[in-house]
């Protein structure tokens, strides 16, 4: 390896807040993993981390409070960094199964990292069925969603083969960028807002301080500018979510479970015929499986809604490749209440729609570089006042549209967990990849009695949307 390692580099402020949101119950680290058909090579893959991942420097580098900067942490260079702090190699018990794993990711939910120490952790499973997954854990500080998304591209082929990766020089002072960018780069811009709207974003974030200090500086007679203004007292003076049984006093212990396979086609057949987006069917059949889960549990949900704090891509194109994070918050009130599938459909795309039109998910992002900027104590009541504001996390991201392959090995299945700040219970993650979809849920179980019910319930829901033709005309306000 090559390059200054002395040089340290202050964090963005968005990054510091997710630093800084760690609790004992509710970690902010993003979990996943990858499962494949196959047992792989484990020096193989110890070879392909080191001489790919590596290559991004802040797989190298540990947190260093900075007395010069006490709001503002920074990053440095591990001088003792050692991959074998960071990668291991573990066994399920039998039966080696779904169960097991679960059990295993469930338990490293519980443990923070060491700050000495990079914040990463991969644990290569050597008999998962009869092959192997790898479980990777990486702090939200790191990079978010997408950007870990690229973190995968970057140690992962596009064709089988295992052939041994060729040590790469690495310029400790740059991150190098993925060498399959290029295949991620339609797929995010895909599932992006528009070029317009990610230039008012350029221009909001960067002002975004400003605007929350002095918002005159921002206020125009525009409707542009009133509706910063007016996003941005809905966020701050939103009450607090309805008390449901998913919201509680969190504890330390953390279960995850995961959907089996939805074809992505189906869905959008699904949509096709509905008038929706795949995020609308997939939204819908989960506000659905919330309903059941209540009533299973006695609780009445007529005429319910429950908020979702969903996170908003803000990146550009040009974006993709970085780490760190960038991304908004918006709430999106879920029609819990409404047993009818197809009126709750209408229901939850008239009010996504309504977001979309907004600077909701901008103005949050200058919310969280304020919160950066803030002593701890302000930070930890910013984000209990937030956290209070919804009842649910839910992150939909986009994965590879074709097959990848690491180590020689075809990757099958790919799962991600975001973290639940603010004290939320649950969280719900969607991720695509390779023609199909799952649907992964956190939940915390001291507050959540068995997220397997969810699950359960989702699966149920979604074959009802799947059996119905074309919708009724639907008069969606009278909800």
């Amino acid at each position: 390896m090559t390059g200054n390692l002395s040089k340290n580099e202050i964090f963005s402020s968005v990054d510091a807040a997710w630093f800084h949101m760690n609790t004992p119950t509710n970690l902010a680290l993003i979990t996943g993993f990858i499962t494949f058909d196959t047992v792989l090579d484990f020096e193989l893959l110890r070879a392909t981390i080191e001489n790919r991942l590596l290559i991004q420097k802040r797989f190298r580098q540990r947190v260093k409070e900075d007395n010069q900067f006490p709001l503002l942490p920074a990053w440095e260079f591990d001088p003792n960094f050692n991959i074998d702090n960071h990668l291991s190699r573990i066994s399920l018990p039998e039966p080696c199964n779904d169960q097991e794993l679960q059990k295993l990711i469930s338990d490293q939910m519980s443990y923070p990292f060491e700050l000495n120490k990079p914040l990463w952790q991969f644990q290569f499973v050597d008999n998962y069925y009869q092959g192997s997954a790898l479980v990777c854990r990486i702090h939200h500080c790191v990079a978010d969603g997408l950007g870990l998304v690229q973190v995968l591209l970057s140690i992962c082929d596009e064709e089988a083969g295992s052939s041994w990766p060729a040590k790469l020089e690495i310029d400790a002072k740059e991150t190098q960028l993925s060498p399959l960018a290029e295949f991620l780069r339609p797929v995010v811009k895909a599932a992006m807002v528009t070029q317009h709207t990610l230039r008012k974003a350029e221009l909001m974030a960067q002002q975004s301080l400003a605007t929350l200090t002095s918002p005159s500086r921002l206020i125009e007679t525009t409707s542009e500018a009133r509706n910063v203004v007016w996003a941005l007292g809905k966020l701050v003076l939103l009450p607090p979510d309805k008390r449901t049984l998913f919201r509680g006093q969190c504890g330390t212990n953390k279960k995850v479970v995961w959907s089996a396979d939805i074809n992505l086609d189906e869905i959008k057949n699904i949509g096709y015929r509905m008038g929706g987006t795949v995020n609308d069917i997939l939204l819908s059949a989960l506000t659905g499986a919330l309903r059941r889960y209540l009533e299973e549990h006695g609780e009445n949900a007529v005429g319910l809604n429950i908020r979702a704090v969903i996170p908003v891509n803000l990146r550009s194109p040009d974006d993709v490749d970085l780490l760190g994070n960038r991304f908004g918050l918006v709430y999106l009130t879920l029609p819990v209440g409404v047993r009818d599938p197809i009126k709750r459909l209408v229901i939850l795309k008239r009010r996504m729609n309504v977001i979309k039109n907004s600077p909701e998910s901008i103005v949050a992002f200058g919310i969280l570089e304020v919160t950066g900027l803030s002593p701890q104590i302000i930070q930890d009541i910013i984000g209990y006042i937030f956290g209070m504001k919804g009842s649910v996390v839910v992150t939909n991201v986009p994965g590879p549209p074709a097959p990848l392959y690491l180590a020689g090995g075809k990757i099958d299945t790919i799962m991600f967990w975001v973290p639940t700040p603010g004290y939320l219970s649950l969280g719900i993650s969607i991720i695509s990849y390779s023609g199909k979809v799952l649907l992964g849920v956190l939940a915390d179980e001291a507050v959540i009695v068995d997220p397997q019910y969810i699950l359960r319930n989702f699966h149920e829901e979604f074959e009802y949307l799947k059996a119905w033709g074309h919708p009724p005309t639907i008069n969606p306000l009278n909800d």
